[in-house]
């Protein structure tokens, strides 16, 4: 007699969009390793299938990968056709504040069509549980610091915050869904293994891609953008944490959702470490953990960015179970360890 407790239990598949990305393939581990079983689903116009490659090396087995648009209303019922889904985890988007500012309707079009897109495949597919990528982004210039998700949201600052503020809103409007908005600060570093990273292409719109590769020398200098900000060395103050940190979260966020009894939960919470760190601070830290200069220059102020914004992080502590764990010196030794392997491929 086998019973019943004995029995496996059905695997949970998650459709994870944009999960060749940098936050995405960290995610994609996590999933694997907590037990899940991820469906990356990606057109690969930031990413390199490579990143496969990596996430086998980590975890002893290759991810399903489709490639597809979430724009796409075919693409995704194919996906959700193939595969049982039982959520999804929504990151594919275009996240570049300064090219948001040059290119808004691209980023409308991909951003909140490509939202409208999915959420319409999942109702076709009776799919409710979404962890929806967001940004702290949307806090725009607080007047308070730290960020709390209780601060109001200001009319955004870029297109791209734009996207963010009513991705959260369509979800929020719509009691079909079951809803995690994770707000993110400032993800930086790679996976300790140095198999998986920040792999943007062409010039990095992120802070610490270019002190890599301005480090590697495969840039001249990085541009600080801007050192007259009212801070106390000048430039801009943020929260980085760890990509790791943040891809836990994603797991905790699911299981979450798993356990929820309000079938029309919406919930939203801020990832971040609740330290402020400045821009030159950053590039100290990174000199003293790697024991090597980076090369760099003041340059302007860049239009979309503000002047300071890190979080109040308690409520994923109270409601998720999740702290940010991992140290600054961790995220740019191990952001290092991943540009150093890319050098020498």
């Amino acid at each position: 007699m086998v019973l019943l407790a004995e029995l496996p239990k059905p695997m949970h598949h998650v459709l994870v969009t944009g999960g060749m990305g940098f936050i995405g393939s960290h995610t994609v581990v996590c999933l694997m390793e907590a037990g899940f079983e991820p469906v990356i689903f990606d057109n690969l116009c930031n990413s390199d299938p490579k990143v496969l490659e990596g996430i086998a090396r980590i975890t002893g087995h290759t991810p399903v990968f489709v490639q597809g648009d979430v724009t796409d209303a075919a693409q995704l019922d194919g996906v959700l056709d193939a595969y049982p889904i039982r959520s999804v985890i929504h990151f594919a988007a275009l996240k570049a504040v300064g090219e948001s500012v040059s290119q808004p309707l691209r980023y409308y079009r991909n951003n909140i069509g490509g939202l409208l897109e999915l959420l319409a495949a999942m109702q076709r597919h009776s799919v409710q549980n979404i962890v929806f990528s967001s940004s702290a982004t949307v806090y725009g210039e607080a007047q308070k610091m730290p960020v709390t998700e209780g601060t109001p949201l200001p009319p955004a600052l870029s297109p791209y915050g734009s996207t963010k503020q009513m991705g959260e809103r369509i979800l929020q409007d719509d009691p079909y869904f079951q809803t995690v908005c994770l707000r993110y600060f400032n993800p930086i570093g790679a996976h300790p293994s140095g198999s998986i990273g920040e792999l943007p292409r062409g010039i990095p719109n992120n802070l610490a891609p270019y002190v890599t590769q301005a480090a590697a020398g495969l840039r001249e200098a990085l541009t600080v953008f801007g050192d007259d900000y009212p801070t106390p060395d000048g430039t801009a103050v943020r929260d980085y944490l760890h990509v790791m940190d943040l891809a836990e979260a994603h797991v905790a966020a699911l299981r979450f959702l798993d356990k929820a009894t309000d079938r029309q939960a919406f919930e939203v919470f801020n990832l971040g470490t609740g330290r402020a760190v400045s821009v030159k601070e950053l590039l100290q830290a990174f000199e003293r953990v790697n024991g090597i200069a980076v090369p760099h220059r003041i340059g302007a102020r860049r239009q979309g960015d503000v002047t300071e914004l890190w979080a109040d992080p308690s409520l994923a502590e109270q409601r998720l179970g999740w702290k940010a764990e991992r140290s600054l010196d961790d995220m740019l030794r191990d952001a290092w360890n991943w540009q150093l392997r890319l050098v020498n491929q």
